[in-house]
């Protein structure tokens, strides 16, 4: 038997992963970035945005800020929408990082809540976390998912490729978060399946490793940290590579960029005009500050062999290494 929307969304609520209501609000459209960004700014619970024509094509990347409870979706650098989202409450904390798509379903159920459904689910981590459309009452109340509003998780679902990228910060309460740090990014399973073994040494031209079989396929992540001289190389969440790098004097601020196209095997970097850094939007990466970057030729030469449209990069000055980083982030696996 199949289920009118409006059923769907009654069902959602009375098993509370919908606020009633909520699951049926309307998305605002948007005609120019100016208007999305006045809209994105005003938003109630269970209220998003969408305006897609303003990129209309280029890798997706979704940065998913905790202390403001927004998701952000930017096409090829440049913000397309906007929408309220409600994550982990207190004990139950969505982890941060920098993550990719694992899986894509539908029609998803959970397994730890009587198949409670779970509409339009991309999984973040195997062991539950997703994003998913879900209930939206202006305050954390997941066990760790980030919830959606039921219109804008069926429109992302819909632009998303496997293996995107998806960037959760901040933590619920705290002022609004920046872009992410290194060590968020460490809640990730960096070594999955791949002994890290002893750290490099800082750069030099013997001083990395290249490992691409320890991840096959998948998107890319590379990792900058000026702070510990090193750049991390990540498929698919685990480390193939890394290398001691000297980075160049120029400003070093925390960044997110995205390869939007390779032409004769060089890739063309953008900048994601993330919070924070909105001027930023589309902006080409300089050339000669990637020409700067001093790097073993081989690890270099191995990078680009991995790079394709989409491929994201995170500069920032936070440390990579374990012991400057801290403890690494446990990733929940209830609630999902």
């Amino acid at each position: 038997m199949s289920l009118s929307r409006r059923e769907l969304a009654l069902a959602l609520a009375a098993v509370g992963l919908i606020a009633p209501g909520a699951a049926l609000a309307q998305g605002a459209k948007a005609s120019s970035a100016v208007e999305l960004a006045r809209t994105g700014e005003t938003l109630k619970p269970g209220q998003w945005v969408w305006a897609p024509q303003i990129a209309p094509k280029g890798p997706v990347v979704v940065h998913v800020d905790l202390s403001r409870q927004l998701a952000t979706v930017y096409r090829n650098g440049v913000r397309i929408a906007v929408s309220t989202v409600s994550s982990g409450k207190e004990g139950h904390e969505t982890p941060t990082g920098v993550f990719t798509i694992l899986q894509k379903d539908v029609d998803h159920r959970s397994s730890l809540y009587n198949s409670a459904p779970m509409p339009y689910q991309q999984r973040l981590t195997w062991d539950g976390v997703a994003l998913h459309a879900g209930g939206l009452p202006g305050y954390p109340e997941s066990h760790g998912c980030v919830h959606l509003p039921m219109g804008f998780a069926k429109l992302l679902f819909g632009i998303t490729p496997m293996g995107g990228t998806v960037i959760v910060v901040g933590k619920a309460g705290d002022p609004p978060a920046d872009m992410p740090s290194a060590a968020g990014v460490l809640g990730m399973p960096m070594n999955a399946g791949h002994d890290q073994g002893a750290e490099p040494p800082p750069y030099g031209e013997d001083n990395w490793r290249w490992a691409p079989e320890a991840s096959p396929t998948g998107p890319v992540t590379i990792i900058a940290s000026r702070s510990d001289s090193r750049a991390v190389v990540l498929r698919n969440g685990v480390e193939i590579g890394r290398a001691g790098v000297v980075f160049p004097d120029e400003d070093f601020q925390t960044h997110v960029l995205v390869c939007t196209v390779v032409e004769d095997g060089v890739p063309r970097w953008a900048y994601v005009g993330a919070p924070g850094h909105e001027d930023e939007a589309d902006r080409p990466l300089d050339p000669e500050l990637m020409a700067k970057t001093r790097m073993p030729d081989g690890f270099r030469k191995a990078v680009r062999t991995v790079i394709v449209p989409g491929t994201t990069i995170l500069a920032t000055q936070s440390p990579v290494l374990p012991d400057t980083t801290g403890k690494h982030l446990t990733v929940l696996s209830s609630g999902r």
